[in-house]
């Protein structure tokens, strides 16, 4: 704080004519005294921006936004930690799960005759065909459609293998009717694999 003597070499920096008149100086000087008495006062018990009860509200907010933010980034991370993980799961399905476009079909005739083979059912012929997958770049569904001869009991068998088959088979359809005479079964699969162009590259 200010006392007189500063005041006065003050006002004697600015106007000469003080040092004349020495109560002139003093009367200034004690006027700017007492202003700065009332600004200090004024600054203690009314804080410029609000009363003290306003500044630690404002600090008690400014803390909640703060535990908020690191709340938030903390959730954050955590999703971009289960994003990553889910690639990654994505990938490792991919590689597992799908063929190389290049031995795609010869690849699942192959493993259907095996299948049939030894569930004793009959092959009768594949066809295929390949569509493109919406929103992918390098995957393909290959949709095939098989046919079979077979007796019922032989046929459960043939379905139970096939779902523990490690090529990746989605049965979209199974019909199958009775032959005419004796317990055949004509039987009509439909089913649908995925190709994708990464595994054909790394094969």
């Amino acid at each position: 704080m200010l006392n007189r003597n500063d005041i006065a070499r003050k006002l004697r920096a600015f106007d000469p004519r003080l040092v004349k008149d020495p109560r002139v100086a003093v009367r200034a000087g004690m006027g700017l005294l007492l202003l700065a008495n009332v600004g200090a006062a004024l600054f203690a018990f009314h804080p410029w921006g609000g009363s003290a009860e306003d500044v630690l509200r404002r600090l008690e907010q400014l803390r909640a936004q703060s535990l908020a933010q690191q709340a938030a980034l903390k959730r954050s991370q955590a999703l971009v930690l289960k994003i990553e993980k889910g690639r990654k799961e994505g990938d490792q399905f991919l590689a597992q799960y799908t063929l190389s476009r290049r031995i795609s079909f010869s690849a699942i005739v192959g493993e259907l005759d095996r299948v049939a083979m030894d569930a004793g059912i009959k092959p009768k012929g594949y066809t295929y065909t390949m569509e493109p997958v919406e929103g992918s770049d390098t995957l393909t569904t290959l949709r095939i459609s098989a046919d079979f001869e077979s007796p019922y009991p032989n046929l459960t068998r043939f379905m139970n293998l096939l779902d523990r088959s490690p090529k990746f088979l989605i049965i979209e359809s199974m019909q199958a009717t009775p032959q005419q005479s004796g317990p055949m079964l004509n039987v009509s699969l439909k089913m649908d694999t995925f190709l994708s162009e990464e595994a054909s590259a790394g094969q």
